[in-house]
């Protein structure tokens, strides 16, 4: 599939033992309505035919750039080769075992030119099995409201790479994305959010229980060594992340 358009959006995928969802999630950007993209596929030391299936749907469809990694170097890497290479003005993040509803770029870049917003993010599906539900999103957060837990889910995430430059994110290997969303709002006054789902965003048994154990600790984490915070700070961010974990279940 041969393209000419310039790509206005850069979306980043890092892949890294994915062989069973990467084509799905790579057929959800290919179905945009809005088709001025590209795909920067990160493949990130795969141990299974990840390597190979981003091999060949890079071959057939010039929008699809492949990039390798010496190894398995995580995420927040992965994701930063694909920075230093996106041509794009909007950088936009998918993982490669959520999908994209085909409305999304549509909606999101015109909603970020209408108002003249710089970083963006909207709601989206969270499936379990056979069974999901719509997480729901405010209009707008600040760095301070950010702080008391992330509503901004990666794979809905926009910016506007020509107001912020040359970022990238944290080396942390959890809880880059939180991390870098409070380093974007260092520099803009908020983010906008479209209360709208246009994702769809799919847990696996390793983000249950375990994983969200794993998962708190990597916000202590940052709290109290990426960020610095004083204990009693980090603790008191903490206990309004912890809340609401458990309204959202």
């Amino acid at each position: 599939m041969q393209h000419s358009l310039v790509p206005v959006v850069s979306v980043i995928m890092p892949v890294y033992n994915a062989e069973m969802t990467l084509e799905q999630a790579v057929e959800s950007v290919q179905a945009q309505r809005f088709e001025a993209w590209e795909l920067l596929l990160i493949e990130d030391g795969s141990q299974d035919g990840s390597a190979e299936i981003c091999a060949r749907l890079s071959l057939k469809d010039n929008r699809i750039r492949l990039l390798r990694q010496p190894g398995n170097t995580g995420a927040a890497a992965a994701r930063n080769a694909g920075l230093a290479a996106a041509r794009g003005r909007y950088i936009a993040f998918l993982d490669a075992d959520d999908r994209w509803l085909e409305s999304k770029l549509q909606r999101q870049i015109a909603f970020m030119q209408e108002t003249g917003t710089v970083f963006s993010y909207s709601g989206f599906w969270r499936r379990h099995g056979t069974d999901q539900y719509q997480v729901r999103v405010p209009k707008r957060v600040t760095r301070a409201d950010l702080l008391r837990g992330n509503v901004i889910g990666c794979l809905t995430a926009i910016f506007d790479r020509t107001y912020f430059g040359e970022l990238q994110m944290p080396l942390l290997r959890m809880r880059q994305d939180f991390a870098f969303w409070l380093l974007l709002l260092e520099h803009c006054d908020e983010a906008q959010g479209i209360d709208e789902p246009l994702a769809v965003y799919n847990v696996h048994p390793h983000s249950l229980t375990a994983g969200r154990a794993r998962a708190m600790r990597a916000t202590w984490h940052m709290y109290r060594t990426h960020l610095g915070l004083p204990v009693c700070l980090a603790a008191w961010y903490m206990s309004h992340h912890l809340m609401r974990r458990i309204l959202r279940g």
